[in-house]
């Protein structure tokens, strides 16, 4: 097979849109590395969709294939780490911002890139979860290791019927925690009752009292995906020594702040990345999310589209109209 299909974004000439299609490319197109990989499924972030709109910030040049997340298997290895015919997840370092990524039927990456896929887990399974769920675990972590615990109170989420959130809901419920989701779609109580939510709270009621330096003692504990006021209304809602782990930039990366809320009750804001994380936490993660907080959830929060469709999922996403998790099929 000499040829293999991708999607491509190309900037129009003399123009400044972006257009998004699948063409066939060669295995010269790829950028050299350690690992060629058959992929199998793929997911849609809204890094993805800034990508695909020709965002500087995430990828600097043009033409491009998107996809920061890739479940497949080694077609070729110049590594001792792997051997043709591994399964494999890819999420995050520079895979589908300035690398090739993984809306294509292959890709080729540093083999200190790739997770083996934990027994327990099936290729479809870890691209429902991809970047998403590797971040909704990677905060439950840290809030866990900041003494959050279920008989302390109820631990918000912002955003939860987007990716991130909808799987912190149901992670942190699985684990016992009494979890108050908020999102602006309030058509989708019902969906976040079912992954676990024992309250939705409308995003209008978090963003309220964004002028005041304190507000109620409500929460445990909380993750934020979306970022700007929101995020310092639920620092300041905190119950003391309480903390919030922060994903998201989706509403603004800034917000007014002041220190009462760190000095008076002790709060903590903690930050989350799961792009430069190194490779063996990576692989920890993914352990635990196919061990002991593996969800049997996960079909009630994902789409699944082919390649063809992404143009239209990326439109959705980047309007922030799309719900949940979408997963693409390569194949």
């Amino acid at each position: 097979m000499s040829r293999f299909k991708a999607l491509l974004v190309e900037r129009k000439e003399g123009e400044s849109l972006f257009s998004q299609q699948v063409v066939e490319r060669q295995f010269d197109d790829l950028p050299p590395g350690d690992l060629l990989i058959r992929v199998r499924y793929s997911s849609l972030n809204f890094k993805d969709a800034l990508s695909a709109k020709g965002n500087k910030g995430v990828t600097r040049s043009y033409p491009h294939t998107p996809g920061v997340d890739a479940a497949g298997v080694v077609e070729y290895s110049g590594s001792e780490l792997f051997a043709a015919g591994d399964e494999v997840i890819v999420t995050g370092y520079d895979l589908g911002m300035n690398t090739s990524g993984g809306f294509s039927q292959y890709i080729r990456i540093p083999a200190e890139w790739a997770v083996p896929l934990p027994r327990g887990l099936n290729l479809r399974e870890a691209m429902v979860l991809g970047t998403a769920g590797l971040t909704a675990a990677l905060c439950v972590d840290k809030l866990l290791k900041a003494g959050m615990k279920p008989d302390l109170g109820e631990v918000f989420v912002s955003g939860a019927t987007g990716g991130v959130g909808s799987i912190s809901v149901a992670l942190l419920a699985k684990l016992g925690f009494d979890v108050a989701a908020s999102t602006g779609k309030l058509e989708m109580v019902d969906r976040l009752i079912h992954l676990g939510a024992k309250n939705v709270v409308d995003r209008d009621t978090i963003s309220e009292g964004s002028d005041r330096p304190m507000l109620k003692e409500t929460w445990a504990g909380a993750v934020d995906t979306v970022g700007g006021d929101i995020l310092f209304n639920i620092i300041k809602s905190l119950k003391y020594g309480g903390s919030v782990a922060c994903c998201g930039m989706v509403a603004s990366p800034n917000f007014q702040a002041n220190v009462f809320p760190f000095i008076l009750r002790g709060v903590n804001l903690l930050g989350v990345d799961s792009v430069e994380q190194p490779i063996e936490v990576k692989q920890g993660v993914w352990q635990r999310l196919a061990g002991e907080w593996k969800l049997d959830c996960l079909d009630s929060v994902v789409s699944e589209i082919p390649l063809e469709a992404l143009p239209d999922a990326i439109e959705l996403i980047f309007r922030g109209r799309a719900v949940g998790r979408v997963l693409v099929r390569i194949d």
